[in-house]
């Protein structure tokens, strides 16, 4: 668990999947990533995945839900190979526009950074502004990189 001054950040469990999917539910929340709000045992599959972690050594999945009192609101994960980490979040639509995802995103790479990770790196849509202004709210600096229609953002 990691708190920020609004936000908990929770490591993910499988009995999030029905609160999640009701975050996730909007279809305007896949405008840039494609496709689609999953269902509960879609995400269960999914959470089952993630905790399992990649099989590969030297990589480590790390997944957090994000909260606010006691409601579940996005998520933010990282990706660890060697001493950078690939992040990314998602906030439900209904929680958009409050600065959560930002707080998110910066709490997020704080603790990456007390975690011996040296570069962060995120995706962003070269048209999602909002990504854009999480990124760079979290410290990070787009570069001229474009990967698979994306943005990389750098520490």
């Amino acid at each position: 668990m990691y708190r920020t001054d609004r936000l908990t950040l929770l490591p993910l469990q499988i009995e999030y999947a029905a609160r999640m999917a009701d975050v996730l539910s909007d279809p305007a929340l896949y405008t840039f990533t494609g496709g689609e709000p999953p269902t509960v045992d879609a995400l269960e599959a999914r959470y089952r995945r993630q905790l399992a972690g990649p099989g590969r050594p030297g990589e480590q999945w790390l997944n957090w839900v994000i909260q606010v009192e006691e409601e579940l609101i996005g998520y933010v994960q990282a990706t660890i190979t060697g001493r950078t980490a690939e992040i990314a979040w998602v906030l439900g639509t209904g929680w958009q526009g409050r600065g959560y995802a930002k707080e998110a995103a910066r709490g997020l790479v704080s603790w990456l950074q007390t975690q011996e990770v040296d570069r962060v790196v995120a995706h962003v849509h070269p048209e999602h502004t909002a990504s854009a202004a999480v990124a760079a709210a979290a410290g990070l600096h787009r570069t001229d990189v474009l990967d698979d229609g994306e943005y990389l953002w750098t520490t």
